[in-house]
């Protein structure tokens, strides 16, 4: 095993680690490059390892995909039958290359734009950002969903310059230059940039990604030196991701089980700077109890919970597949546990970003609706104007939605009708679908204020 520069924070009474009920669930969500590339892919020049996905085709779970069909075909009406095409698609799915800001990236620059790629998201003032900003809203229709166009549309051209999006997408004051930076280059088509293999002491240039993954930390907007909590961190993708766009004084990485959290260690070593060893640690606990253990501590928090992971279930074992969607059923409980336990555990003016990585709205606006009624100190945001109209061309946004078509369902964390709901959906959070040639996602965000 090899020695950890993140320290590993257990034995004090706010950080003790507590038998973990909820670390086996295989079902946190994965944004990192292990499921996606095969080893073959990691030896020679670099320039010449950016290839078209060509992997053999994986068999779809039945059972599981006829319960999507179910579900997804009364929630997303005429949009699942082109999302359920591209997630039975994975040879077109898109990766992103999200830049290391503490690694030296001597030519992986040149090589990712001789390829192709082109910059997705920065942080800092941009002006493209603000004129492409007004263009969309000025021809948007409705806030149902963006991005109907063609697929050739919504691509980004190889031979076009870089484009930069800024984190601060609406409210937040401009930043110097000098102030670290996200970026993430991603590629028209399905292509596959080289993964980079683990070594002790050395510092991995660029990250893997989904980079619609990316979306709830922008959310979060952190600032430096202030206090975060990375709820559900592995296997470390948002955790890498919040340390490109600040410098907290601290971020606490918190995985129960054992098997995740080694994973998250390497991650974070292979990433960060031995210099940020007092600033990062990674904790133990069970996430449903830093509410009580470490109430009103953090300025951010989010909360990535346990989800049922569309992307990876759809292509489980048969057996496999029918004891996940058993647990599936179990789910909104503890994500709302999750929440909750965020909730109490950021500081009164404090920001709470709850995300997954499925479509069902039983486990993203029906939790996040829930945890606000019994919770009247918190108060959600609104993220479309903020992140899905600057964001369209490149992600398919939707308002989180309780049905097509239907009227809006009582707040439960079980199926049921009921009265319409008391928050506008817009306020509930915010969905990226996989669609034609903008495959990033399933994502759902939501943010939240704890009033002071």
């Amino acid at each position: 095993m090899s020695k950890y520069r993140i320290s590993t924070r257990q034995s004090s009474s706010a950080w003790r680690s507590l038998a973990p009920t909820w670390g086996s669930w295989a079902v946190h969500c994965h944004s990192g490059p292990e499921e996606v590339l095969q080893p073959e892919e990691r030896t020679g020049a670099l320039d010449e390892q950016v290839t078209k996905r060509c992997r053999k085709v994986r068999s779809s779970c039945q059972s599981v995909l006829y319960c999507f069909d179910q579900q997804y075909s009364q929630e997303l009406g005429d949009l699942w039958a082109s999302t359920r095409a591209v997630l039975l698609d994975p040879p077109s799915w898109q990766y992103g290359v999200m830049l290391n800001r503490f690694s030296a990236l001597t030519g992986v620059t040149q090589v990712l734009q001789s390829q192709g790629f082109s910059t997705l998201l920065c942080n800092g003032p941009s002006t493209l950002l603000q004129s492409k900003y007004q263009a969309v809203k000025d021809s948007l229709l409705r806030p149902d969903y963006l991005s109907k166009c063609p697929p050739h549309d919504s691509h980004l051209q190889p031979d076009s310059p870089s484009h930069a999006l800024g984190q601060d997408l609406q409210s937040e004051p401009s930043r110097s230059l000098s102030h670290p930076t996200l970026q993430c280059y991603i590629h028209p088509r399905p292509v596959r940039f080289p993964s980079q293999a683990h070594r002790p002491g050395q510092l991995k240039q660029y990250y893997l990604l989904n980079a619609a993954s990316l979306l709830p930390v922008l959310a979060l907007k952190v600032r430096d030196g202030e206090r975060v909590l990375d709820l559900c961190s592995a296997p470390g993708g948002k955790s890498i991701a919040i340390m490109q766009c600040a410098t907290p004084a601290l971020l606490c990485c918190n995985e129960p089980d054992p098997h995740r959290r080694n994973w998250l260690a390497k991650t974070l070593e292979s990433f960060l700077s031995q210099s940020l060893s007092s600033r990062v640690v990674v904790s133990a606990q069970d996430g449903r109890s830093f509410g009580k253990s470490d109430a009103g501590t953090y300025d951010k928090v989010l909360v990535d919970a346990p989800c049922s992971n569309d992307r990876s279930w759809l292509y489980c074992g048969s057996q496999q597949g029918e004891q996940r969607l058993k647990e599936r059923a179990r789910l909104p409980a503890l994500q709302a546990q999750l929440l909750r336990s965020a909730l109490s555990a950021v500081r009164p003016g404090g920001v709470v970003v709850y995300s997954t990585c499925t479509l069902s709205s039983f486990e993203n606006s029906a939790v996040v609706e829930a945890v606000l009624n019994e919770c009247p100190e918190a108060e959600p945001e609104d993220l479309w104007e903020e992140i899905a109209i600057p964001l369209s061309t490149y992600f398919t946004f939707r308002t989180a939605h309780p049905g097509h078509g239907q009227t809006p369902r009582k707040p439960s964390l079980q199926p049921q009708n009921g009265s319409s709901s008391s928050y506008h959906h817009d306020r509930l959070g915010i969905l990226v679908l996989p669609q034609p040639g903008k495959t990033w996602g399933p994502m759902f965000l939501s943010r939240i204020r704890r009033r002071k």
